[in-house]
């Protein structure tokens, strides 16, 4: 059992003057925040509005770079050359970590969103030239990527400080892949369900797949999504369940 674990949530990802989710009702229940780049969503004033959000709550602050998709949303995956994808990466993730430290704040982790994150996963050539942008703007940065994936082993094999995470509001499959949003079941969006899938995940490294099997996962983060409905709502049932249970709510270790 885990006596603390981080919960993170993906943030920011309104667009101008079209808003996605309740950053504000959100945040302050989370310990590290996901911020859009302004790829698949996102855009200057939002990301320093987020940072400055998540700055008063005492939220760890990490960019969530995605595919150049503002129509899809980041959800549809694209077919980008390497030194492409890691040019990509290193200028979200830079425009990220300028506006933080321009509101005195630090950049701790890198987090890859939608379709980019899920290709990651199992792709060696798309985690390979992610974990290379990361490093080249920082050793120092922590890359979360889904547990026990490829995403992992290559931030390892970049010397980067790896996060393992799992999912409280999303469906998963016996293999340890995320549900597609495609298919019926994939969201989780009770509160109280969501809840006892994080407790368990963080109390006994289990969890149920869509085939009623249980898959174990060792995860050092839990992700809230950002615009899953009612997120504030699930990220304070989640929280409050977690705390119950003897687990304490506390950002990655730097």
């Amino acid at each position: 059992m885990r006596t603390t674990i981080d919960l993170n949530a993906d943030v920011g990802e309104g667009f101008g003057p079209w808003p996605m989710g309740d950053d504000v009702g959100l945040i302050p229940l989370v310990s590290s925040v996901n911020v859009a780049c302004g790829f698949h969503a996102g855009d200057p004033v939002g990301i320093a509005r987020t940072i400055a959000l998540a700055t008063n709550a005492g939220a760890a602050i990490g960019a969530h770079p995605g595919y150049p998709d503002l129509l899809g949303f980041g959800r549809r995956e694209m077919d980008l050359a390497p030194d492409e994808l890691e040019a990509a990466i290193v200028y979200q993730v830079g425009a990220v970590a300028a506006l933080a430290r321009a509101a005195g704040a630090g950049l701790r982790h890198v987090k890859p969103h939608g379709a980019l994150y899920n290709r990651a996963a199992h792709d060696a050539a798309t985690a390979e030239a992610i974990a290379r942008a990361v490093r080249s703007v920082s050793v120092d940065l922590v890359l979360v990527g889904l547990a026990g994936s490829v995403s992992l082993d290559a931030g390892r094999a970049a010397g980067l400080t790896v996060a393992a995470e799992a999912f409280a509001d999303r469906a998963y499959e016996p293999d340890g892949s995320l549900r597609s949003r495609r298919l019926p079941g994939a969201l989780v969006t009770d509160p109280a369900q969501a809840a006892s899938r994080a407790v368990r995940l963080a109390t006994t490294s289990a969890i149920e797949t869509t085939d009623g099997s249980t898959l174990r996962i060792e995860a050092d983060t839990l992700c809230i999504h950002g615009d899953t409905p009612g997120a504030a709502g699930i990220a304070q049932a989640v929280r409050l369940a977690l705390e119950s249970a003897g687990v304490a709510i506390a950002p990655l270790p730097r």
